[in-house]
């Protein structure tokens, strides 16, 4: 069960919270060194090699589908008890933005879920949002990327919308290793572009309590 810290958050999570605040998205490179996303994207890929990994869905429990026109993606659900080194090092992480997510905007977010994510050569997931209908519990969205040396021709980009349901605006987001994005999760819908290189990341979500 997690529990909240009294005193004042890591100011590095500052401009975090604020972004969140203001606008509710924010991107935020060279959140994490690159020491710690070379160790996270090592595992990810060695999870990938062993055949880990299962096709990402679309939808939760007696609603899920795999949908391969609407994502492609391949996936690793974390489980946080049996975590390695690591992801145990990020995670710690992720709950000290939870506490100070909470500390500033008072969301009542509870605990984080996450996995995983790679994207073969190709690989996309269409507009959607990361709400699902009947269970708003997802309430803040991060993303974690662990893709070095990612060029402009390597496409990938994580597309957020910025008007609701309109096509535009929209900002483009590199998936750089170190980059975190965080957003309000039932405000804005998103996709992930196709890539020409393998793209990973760790993904996941702050909830609320059920």
């Amino acid at each position: 069960m997690a529990t909240e810290n009294p005193t004042d958050p890591d100011e590095r999570f500052t401009p975090v919270t604020e972004a969140l605040a203001t606008r509710g998205w924010g991107v935020f490179p060279g959140f994490v060194p690159p020491h710690e996303t070379e160790a996270l994207a090592s595992e990810c890929r060695e999870s990938w090699q062993c055949g880990c990994f299962r096709h990402a869905g679309v939808g939760q429990g007696d609603s899920l589908q795999f949908r391969p026109e609407v994502r492609n993606d391949k996936v690793l659900w974390l489980d946080p008890e049996r975590v390695t080194p690591a992801q145990g090092r990020w995670l710690a992480v992720l709950e000290e933005l939870r506490r100070a997510i909470n500390h500033s905007l008072y969301l009542g977010l509870f605990e984080f879920e996450g996995h995983f994510a790679l994207y073969p050569p190709g690989s996309f997931y269409r507009k959607h949002s990361d709400q699902f209908q009947a269970i708003g519990l997802r309430t803040v969205t991060a993303i974690l990327y662990l893709n070095e040396n990612w060029q402009p021709e390597n496409g990938g980009q994580l597309r957020i919308y910025l008007d609701g349901d309109n096509t535009e605006p929209y900002v483009d987001v590199p998936p750089e290793a170190g980059t975190l994005v965080c957003f309000l999760s039932a405000d804005y819908l998103h996709e992930v572009l196709p890539a020409t290189r393998e793209r990973m990341s760790v993904t996941g979500w702050f909830r609320r309590r059920e």
